[in-house]
């Protein structure tokens, strides 16, 4: 290897990975999100028509309103889950790691319609809660807020597990056993050791949940109703229904304009080089 410049080396082999990622991703999302100052012309009326209308407003704080509901939500649930995980036996945690991991073997499309029978007025959720006579009569359950956050959680929920017991599985458990041996209780020795370091794994389950809700499109569309529209439900009834090509490029512009300055003000309180 004397005289070989392993950077020249480096780059030789990220080149190929490169070219693949910018003919499929960049290159393409780059031209559709230019319609949006192109089609039919350079305009800015489609970035008008949606600061004019509240309408695309309201969507647009529905869609990072549910967002941060299912991650806090998830966060909740999620860190009492991966702290168990990394703290029972192998034979254990390999059991129930097949339970987080079962919504990964379901299709996604099949998990809604399943919420969808659970949740429905004649559906298995309602039918118990009549017959316990908790209510008298079907609540309505599907088709609301509620449903939307209940099938984005349930989805969502395994990767907040896995990004949090992946940061908790490497936290050395003889910190712990330090301070408690200084005088430290189990809650005290809880929230000042074991918690600060296993606060990287929240936040890049965090980011990756957030992220990834802002863009739901199957969720919303079967499980919530008219005030639960979310912002990618916009950009395909704009493309498939409307053929309007400019203004759904704008809409997702504006969405990748928000995940970015949201990602900026996220860095600020945890280190990227940390989350990663």
């Amino acid at each position: 290897m004397t005289g070989k410049d392993p950077t020249r080396y480096g780059f030789t082999y990220l080149l190929p990975g490169t070219i693949l990622l910018l003919l499929v991703f960049v290159i393409p999302i780059a031209l559709f999100l230019s319609r949006s100052v192109l089609d039919p012309r350079p305009t800015s009326e489609h970035f008008l028509h949606i600061f004019e209308n509240p309408v695309y407003l309201r969507v647009l704080w529905v869609t990072f309103r549910i967002s941060f509901t299912v991650t806090v939500v998830c966060i909740l649930l999620g860190y009492p889950i991966a702290y168990l995980l990394s703290t029972v036996s192998d034979r254990a945690r390999n059991l129930l790691m097949i339970l987080v991991l079962i919504p990964f073997w379901t299709s996604l499309l099949v998990r809604n319609y399943a919420w969808m029978v659970l949740l429905g007025r004649q559906g298995v959720i309602n039918n118990i809660l009549v017959g316990i006579r908790f209510s008298g009569e079907p609540l309505k359950l599907l088709h609301t807020a509620f449903a939307v956050n209940v099938g984005m959680i349930q989805m969502m929920m395994p990767f907040m597990i896995l990004s949090m017991f992946s940061v908790m599985k490497g936290i050395d458990r003889r910190l712990v056993s330090a301070a408690l041996s200084l005088g430290a209780n189990r809650i005290k020795a809880f929230f000042k050791v074991y918690f600060p370091l296993s606060l990287p794994g929240v936040g890049a389950g965090s980011l990756l949940v957030f992220i990834y809700s802002l863009g739901f499109f199957i969720t919303p569309a079967l499980l919530g109703g008219r005030k639960d529209v979310m912002i990618s439900m916009l950009i395909e009834e704009q493309v498939s229904t409307m053929l309007n090509w400019g203004f759904a490029s704008a809409l997702a512009l504006l969405l990748l304009a928000c995940t970015f300055l949201f990602f900026f003000i996220y860095t600020r309180f945890f280190k990227i080089e940390q989350i990663f």
